[in-house]
């Protein structure tokens, strides 16, 4: 299971400034790995551990090739379907189903929202996201990362759920 290091996760504050995620308690979420910079939400939900994942036009994070390299939630929509996963109607929790939630906010009032982060439903319901630089965590709702940092989920994704036989490309 992403992020989890054996037995139970503990809450705990994280190392992440509270004003970033207004709507995070103590009872909504807990951490669940300890902070790294090796990787970022985005490629963690779509299960990596050893690289960043992001459209830079620099070339600098990783990207999918034939994807288009531009900071749109089409392109995440398009990069997250070569790991299999479509758009769905809602995050609810169904049986067999893997969902990804891919958020974003609103910079300029005429654009459409640049997507800011992407968090993985577990088959718990619950909800993992790495938040930024700093530590993975588990959380429930979805919607507990909505702020001035992340925005709001602005669709979700979903795949059949991956088992040890199941592989995607990369």
């Amino acid at each position: 299971m992403h992020g989890w290091h054996g037995g139970t996760p503990k809450a705990m504050a994280g190392s992440w400034p509270p004003s970033d995620f207004p709507e995070l308690t103590q009872d909504n979420h807990a951490v669940t790995s300890p902070a790294t910079r090796r990787y970022n939400c985005t490629a963690w939900a779509a299960g990596e551990t050893t690289r960043k994942w992001w459209p830079d036009r620099r070339n600098i994070g990783w990207w999918p090739v034939g994807v288009q390299r531009a900071e749109t939630i089409e392109a995440f929509v398009e990069a997250y379907g070569t790991l299999g996963f479509r758009l769905c109607f809602d995050g609810s929790l169904e049986s067999g189903v893997e969902k990804l939630a891919i958020f974003g906010r609103v910079v300029q009032p005429d654009k459409p929202p640049i997507p800011t982060h992407a968090a993985l439903q577990l088959d718990s319901g619950q909800w993992t996201s790495k938040l930024g630089d700093f530590e993975d965590i588990s959380h429930a709702p979805v919607d507990a990362l909505n702020g001035p940092v992340y925005g709001k989920v602005i669709c979700y994704l979903s795949r059949p759920r991956q088992d040890a036989t199941t592989s995607y490309p990369r």
